[in-house]
């Protein structure tokens, strides 16, 4: 147990932070707003035995400044960062520092243990109702979970489930006797989608395997549209770099920036690094590529996102301004996963950093939240 929970990096520790001294600390390191403060976006790098059965002490990271781990006085239970030990539940995802776990009984639950921003001694745990599986669709296996708003308490908040295969489903958590609505988005394109909330549309969206189309679902008409994509600009690569590229497995994901209004598809190209015999084989990203959406429906390749950094990871992504987080570098894709940890160039589409040595039990980019 000792060893679950020691998988922390060998990096500067600080010890014992309460939770008025973690958002002083927090509100120091990023500046969003004069008015309202903000946490930096913030990555979770273990926990340490408290002795007190498998709860452990939150232990996280900045974004800005990963060589730096800070030790909470929160404790979280173990199951969240080591996943299905207990064979009774598994974390599916997450969406602005909501963790979304699914039980053994197959109840889906949303959680705010892992937000340091939130109560450290009455964590919120927002279950969700019954899970209905359409004929042909599955509801066991979770590509990712969104969110229209910073909390499932919120009156008009709608949670989006993106299941492997057709089915995506939506509810409004606060709502009484809320029930999901599900829809079957037949085009195998999508059926490995992620889906993510544009706050610029009012529309949850999610991008079809190799980007050439996207789909979007309204939340006050309930209505789902599939358009066309028309890619411009691509560059001409060289022979060595497309042949790896067509070597690799794609990921796309939609990205929005709040501050510009701006949203992105980036498309990750990844490829086995190890095979470990009895494990699965570690993935790294080989390739970025960013492109820009427009209102005409065209996706244009871009080596300029102007002051924004992206962060990708197994949570929604989400953008930030580099001059508000000092220790990042604007035009820079950040990627956390499982196994991987790197960022990237998009001015010269090269790697300033990459590891897949690296192990993350949570590979949440945790966004900014309000202080």
């Amino acid at each position: 147990m000792s060893l679950l929970f020691g998988r922390l990096r060998l990096s500067k520790l600080r010890l014992g932070i309460s939770r008025r001294q973690t958002l002083l600390l927090l509100s120091r390191a990023y500046s969003s707003s004069p008015i309202q403060k903000q946490t930096p976006p913030y990555t979770i790098t273990g926990a340490e035995p408290c002795g007190e059965g498998f709860l452990g002490r939150l232990t996280i990271g900045y974004a800005n400044d990963p060589g730096i781990d800070i030790q909470l006085e929160k404790k979280v239970p173990g199951e969240l960062l080591y996943n299905d030990i207990f064979k009774t539940m598994v974390t599916i995802g997450s969406s602005h520092g909501w963790v979304a776990t699914l039980q053994e009984d197959g109840l889906l639950r949303l959680q705010d243990d892992l937000n340091p921003s939130a109560s450290y001694t009455d964590p919120k745990h927002i279950p969700l109702p019954p899970l209905v599986t359409l004929p042909h669709c599955q509801t066991q296996i979770v590509t990712n979970v969104s969110m229209s708003s910073s909390s499932p308490e919120d009156e008009d908040c709608v949670v989006a489930v993106k299941f492997l295969g057709p089915q995506l489903s939506f509810c409004r958590p606060a709502q009484r006797n809320s029930e999901w609505t599900n829809i079957s988005v037949e085009n195998p394109c999508f059926f490995s989608s992620r889906v993510m909330f544009s706050k610029k549309d009012d529309k949850f969206l999610f991008p079809g395997s190799g980007g050439q189309l996207f789909g979007s679902w309204d939340i006050h008409k309930e209505k789902l549209n599939i358009q066309r994509l028309l890619f411009k600009n691509l560059p001409v690569l060289a022979k060595t770099t497309q042949e790896l590229l067509d070597s690799c497995c794609t990921i796309e994901n939609l990205v929005e920036s709040v501050t510009t209004g701006e949203t992105f598809l980036v498309k990750q190209y990844k490829k086995t690094a190890e095979i470990i015999k009895g494990v699965v084989p570690k993935l790294k990203t080989e390739y970025v590529m960013v492109l820009k959406l427009d209102e005409e429906g065209n996706a244009v390749y871009t080596q300029d996102i102007g002051d924004l950094c992206i962060f990708i990871s197994r949570s929604e992504p989400f953008c930030v301004p580099a001059t508000s987080l000092p220790g990042t570098v604007p035009n820079f894709v950040y990627i956390l996963d499982f196994d991987e940890f790197a960022y990237f160039n998009v001015a010269d589409y090269t790697f300033g950093f990459s590891r897949t040595s690296h192990y993350s039990s949570a590979p949440y980019y945790i966004p900014p939240q309000n202080i």
